[in-house]
């Protein structure tokens, strides 16, 4: 009967931290939605106060990284957990490198904020309003289906993976095409491909949540699958 109770309050004591460490990595899912806004906001309207803000909060993201990865290890090494709670461990483990990735770009994007000072740049617009808002959907929705477990939501994100490969190659070839760079306009033409390139990288980060969270509802691992077949 002891080893029975025994078992059961270590039944208990796992759900509970595994809830706990779930929450976690959902409370920063949403932290990190809010610095590629914030991020995106403050080079579009080259606010550097608001950059630097963004910077800052890199630090905590950094930490809570740290800190959830040496959870999921204490849990795994500590209750040998199977089935659909070593899943979830699993899951929780790859997102979190994920969003801690994208967490990095953010802060790219924002150091461009006091340097990109020319409205008139080629692939400017394009940028702003092209590429930004397909990432920082794909984000979304990644996000969301990571919240609510939803394969459906997550297999909706790879298409849009595509868009946002199809406006980066479209934005560089503008840029590349661009006859009038000078000397002067050239760091800035660089802080846009900059920026433009760490869209996308976050574009591919929002799709390793998708395809984790297709895992963690079904236990299929379609890596590399999904995007061929978006091809």
């Amino acid at each position: 009967m002891e080893s029975l109770d025994s078992a059961m309050n270590s039944a208990t004591a796992f759900d509970d931290c595994l809830r706990r460490l779930q929450e976690r990595s959902l409370q920063m899912a949403n932290l990190i939605e809010d610095m590629i806004e914030e991020a995106c906001e403050a080079v579009f309207n080259l606010d550097s106060a608001a950059a630097e803000q963004v910077i800052r909060r890199d630090r905590g993201i950094d930490a809570e990284e740290v800190a959830i990865e040496a959870e999921v290890i204490r849990l795994l090494a500590e209750y040998h957990p199977v089935g659909c709670d070593l899943r979830l461990l699993c899951t929780i483990l790859k997102v979190n490198s994920d969003l801690e990735r994208v967490a990095d770009c953010a802060v790219n994007i924002a150091e461009r904020a006091s340097h990109l000072d020319r409205r008139e740049l080629s692939g400017l617009r394009e940028v702003h309003e092209m590429l930004s808002p397909v990432v920082k959907r794909m984000v979304h929705h990644a996000v969301q289906s990571y919240v609510t477990q939803d394969a459906n939501a997550a297999s909706a994100v790879f298409a849009q993976e595509h868009a946002a490969d199809a406006f980066y190659s479209h934005i560089v070839k503008t840029i590349v095409a661009e006859d009038s760079v000078s000397p002067d306009t050239l760091a800035a033409y660089l802080d846009l491909l900059s920026v433009a390139k760490n869209l996308e990288r976050i574009a591919d980060h929002a799709t390793n949540i998708a395809e984790n969270v297709i895992f963690l509802s079904s236990g299929r691992i379609v890596r590399h699958q999904m995007r061929s077949a978006a091809e």
